[in-house]
């Protein structure tokens, strides 16, 4: 998901490339502001901590773009690119390296696992929402 200070910054098409380049499949993409129940629900598990409110009120401050890539090792290999969560401790190369400065506002957030991976996809998108489809790339970059 593109946070909604990556989307403010104009940085979507930039942070979708790089996906992109590394070779994942682009299987669904969505603009929307997201309401105040989705984003306690997406963050459950941060439920107890001190910042839950602060990023409730944050994710929820302006559009996001959620997205659902497809490709080899997707999970693991899309949080690389990413970055730390901590901008300031994300190596130089990676999205949170090169495009934000602060944790409170890391530009992007990317599952932590595939299980957590297919539990946000249900609950961003809806049945019939995603696009199945083979790109042709995908031969030249798998084996």
């Amino acid at each position: 998901m593109i946070k909604p200070d990556g989307v403010q910054r104009g940085l979507v098409g930039e942070i979708i490339s790089r996906l992109e380049k590394k070779g994942f499949i682009l299987k669904g993409l969505k603009l929307f502001q997201c309401p105040k129940d989705l984003a306690q629900e997406h963050y459950k598990d941060l439920k107890e901590k001190p910042f839950f409110p602060k990023l409730i009120d944050y994710i929820t401050s302006g559009p996001v773009v959620c997205m659902a890539w497809e490709g080899d090792g997707v999970v693991a290999s899309a949080r690389k690119l990413i970055g730390a969560t901590n901008p300031l401790q994300a190596e130089p190369g990676t999205i949170r390296g090169d495009l934000a400065v602060q944790t409170g506002r890391n530009v992007v957030h990317g599952s932590d696992s595939p299980d957590n991976g297919k539990r946000e996809i249900a609950l961003w998108f809806k049945d019939g929402e995603l696009c199945d489809w083979d790109s042709v790339q995908t031969p030249w970059l798998i084996e």
